[in-house]
């Protein structure tokens, strides 16, 4: 086959496994999704073609196949770092990020020919992406991790104080989120681990009791 012809069939195919990743994404409505992922493994590939044709073009010089891929591995990083994102004490897109990186070794791999490794590596990227979030949530629910939003007023030191009820009856804080309501009431948002993961409708009641608490319920 003639080398031009197999590099439009290489950047064929990184599109197609890209794009391949980049629908899940875009599926769960994650930052970088289908044409992000098919831009980056398609730019991938034509990378390591282009190497090819430098090492065919310029015979007489000595010429690294692999100097411009370790450009696109390193560089990838930028494209990564901005898909992931802060929400509260809580960090969003790592997995994103990750899957545009994996699709730049990807679109390497199929630039350079490597086709089937490329092929089972997208198989595996794409099982991991599905299968394994299924896993994460039931691993979620037997850790026994609860939402509680709290709905309070504009009290100084309110958080300490639910905080600390909390702590007092035995109920881990993972996390805290602090947000703003439509009536600028505060809205504390925690998740929690509760001891043998049950309710204790009298404590939500004594929660709901302190000073300033308008409304408690589960997210």
């Amino acid at each position: 086959m003639p080398f031009e012809a197999e590099a439009i069939l290489r950047l064929l195919l990184a599109a197609v496994l890209g794009g391949s990743i980049g629908y899940e994404r875009e599926y769960t409505n994650r930052p970088a999704g289908f044409r992000t992922h098919i831009l980056v493994c398609t730019g991938a590939a034509l990378v390591m073609v282009t190497s090819e044709y430098l090492i065919r073009k310029y015979t007489t010089v000595a010429v690294d196949p692999a100097r411009l891929g370790a450009q696109v591995i390193s560089g990838i990083g930028f494209l990564g770092a901005g898909t992931i994102i802060r929400d509260g004490f809580n960090i969003r897109g790592l997995t994103t990020a990750a899957s545009l990186w994996i699709v730049s070794c990807l679109g390497i791999a199929v630039g350079s020919g490597f086709y089937l490794g490329a092929t089972a590596a997208t198989i595996l990227v794409f099982l991991a992406l599905i299968t394994l979030k299924k896993a994460e949530r039931r691993f979620s629910k037997r850790n026994r991790y609860r939402i509680f939003i709290i709905e309070s007023e504009n009290v100084n030191g309110q958080l300490g104080n639910v905080c600390g009820f909390l702590e007092d009856h035995g109920i881990d804080i993972k996390s805290i989120q602090l947000n703003k309501s439509k009536d600028n009431d505060q809205v504390i948002r925690l998740l929690v681990k509760l001891p043998g993961n049950t309710i204790d409708m009298q404590m939500l009641s004594d929660l709901q009791s302190i000073g300033g608490v308008k409304k408690v319920y589960e997210g």
